[in-house]
């Protein structure tokens, strides 16, 4: 090959690598021009017609928060409590709040905590917030039970900013809900809805004042699962039967409203499950098929009246099905029977396995308990039942649960107002609840209210009342007329069963507003 040649191919080859760069980047820049084209494509709003799924969502959350929001109150509370009420209180599962558990900016806006969320020693008021949905155009309000307990003060704000005093007309302690009402009226309210109607994955809103301070909060989410327990409860008699929902809930929205799609209240939401505190996915609250009834009844009379049978149940599932000979895993199986209960005189037994009430079946026992709990005391209900492998039909009559008692005691005229406590007279279900003896006459008390004379007294829910100022106590009616009998403005001297022993307590009536 010549000099010229391979001078030429040299110089070939040098050329070559710019060559290629120069090939490489006129490819960059045309790609990179196409995508800047298309970027500047993409800035712009997306048509219509590719969003018009979410759109509309949106447009229909919007329409439901518009007009629940207006329904949906703010609730501050002063209450008076015990050191041990405090430090119990706001805790893991508790919709209240516990300030210690807020971020520290938030700390500085609730009362009974010192710098730093360092509690004060043993203070005797606090102050605590939780939500509400109103009812009913004139003022009637649902809350939680444990937003108002012990309340000495209530207070609602609306979202109109309006500000009234609430007066508190009782409560179910069993469901952990509470009517309050407002002097108000031509109030926006929202209806109940059919919680039997819901399935796993409807989509639900959520409304309240988280951390009582982020007032009127709306969060979205899905029902996650039906009929649940509540793992915190230390009363295995209480149903349950929880709404299980992904909507945020977190302390302060206790008592605010679960709606669905049509803007209706199904739930009333009431506990988190969190090892932080604070929202962790899961929230519960109580179905409308519950709080309704509850509610009604409670604007009705000012308390909530529990069916009770007297018995402790356990699910029929596939492992001790077929011990009992039972078809398939439903139903309950009678573990115990109170003695001297409804269900002992119905003839009940250990072992016999619970298949329909009034010739619905039974699913399972807490079916079964949110039944009778919202059955009327002395109703007469079937009960079909399998006593080794053969069916029966037993026929008892309903009792009354006990503790439940309402607060109705602040609200109401005569003794109640007088002493602040509520009684009942001594049934055989009261009797057996409290273990109260046959030789004990008077009248049990079902609830005293804080910071009472009768709270004053040392008396409480579950004590009997034998005498009033020396004169036999026979029932409830009787304990009425004695306290009503007794000047108003001089102590009143109780004769007085509590654990097993009777003891005499001054009640002084004159201090019954002091607060």
């Amino acid at each position: 090959m010549s000099t010229t040649t391979n001078s030429l191919v040299a110089k070939a080859k040098k050329l070559a690598v710019p060559a290629g760069i120069l090939s490489t980047l006129l490819f960059a820049a045309a790609f990179l021009l196409d995508h800047n084209k298309a970027m500047a494509a993409a800035s712009g709003p997306l048509p219509d017609s590719s969003v018009s799924a979410l759109t509309a969502l949106d447009n229909a959350v919007e329409a439901v928060a518009a007009r629940v929001t207006p329904a949906v109150v703010t609730i501050s509370v002063t209450s008076r409590v015990t050191p041990d009420e405090q430090a119990s209180s706001g805790g893991q599962g508790s919709g209240g709040i516990n300030p210690q558990d807020l971020p520290p900016g938030l700390q500085q806006f609730f009362f009974g905590f010192g710098p730093g969320g360092q509690m004060k020693p043993q203070p005797q008021v606090e102050h605590a917030v939780g939500s509400g949905v109103i009812i009913s155009s004139d003022g009637y309000i649902v809350t939680n039970d444990h937003v108002v307990n012990g309340a000495t003060e209530i207070r609602v704000t609306l979202d109109d900013r309006r500000v009234f005093k609430a007066k508190l007309i009782g409560v179910d302690k069993l469901n952990d809900l509470a009517v309050v009402k407002i002097d108000a009226h031509d109030l926006t309210s929202i209806p109940w809805g059919d919680s039997t109607k819901l399935h796993p994955g409807q989509t639900v809103l959520a409304f309240g004042s988280p951390f009582g301070y982020f007032e009127f909060s709306v969060t979205r989410g899905i029902v996650s699962a039906l009929n649940r327990p509540n793992p915190y409860s230390n009363d295995p008699r209480k149903p349950g039967d929880f709404i299980q929902t992904d909507a945020a809930i977190n302390p302060g929205n206790s008592g605010g409203p679960l709606v669905n799609a049509h803007g209706e209240v199904v739930g009333i939401n009431t506990f988190i499950i969190t090892n932080s505190g604070q929202f962790a996915g899961a929230g519960f609250a109580i179905p409308s098929e519950i709080a309704e009834v509850s509610a009604e009844q409670i604007i009705k009379d000012g308390r909530v009246h529990h069916g009770y049978l007297g018995i402790t149940m356990n699910d029929i599932t596939p492992d001790n099905a077929q011990f009992f000979n039972l078809p398939d895993a439903t139903g309950a199986v009678v573990s115990q029977v109170v003695p001297d209960s409804p269900a002992s005189r119905a003839g009940l037994k250990t072992g016999d396995v619970l298949r329909e009430l009034n010739g619905k079946k039974i699913v399972d026992g807490r079916a079964l308990q949110v039944a009778v709990s919202e059955t009327a005391p002395g109703t007469e209900i079937a009960l079909g039942i399998l006593r080794d492998g053969k069916p029966e039909t037993l026929h008892v009559k309903v009792g009354e649960y006990f503790k439940q008692a309402s607060e109705e005691a602040s609200n109401s005229g005569g003794q109640h107002a007088r002493l602040g406590l509520t009684v009942t007279d001594l049934t055989p279900d009261i009797r057996q609840q409290l273990n109260i003896p046959d030789r004990v006459e008077g009248a049990a008390i079902e609830n005293v209210q804080p910071g009472s004379p009768a709270d004053d007294a040392g008396l409480a829910p579950g004590n009997v009342i034998l005498e009033v100022n020396r004169h036999p106590v026979t029932n409830a009616d009787s304990f009425a007329s004695q306290v009503h009998a007794a000047p108003a403005d001089k102590d009143i001297l109780l004769l007085v069963w509590a654990n097993g022993g009777a003891s005499y307590r001054v009640v002084h009536p004159a201090q019954s507003k002091q607060n």
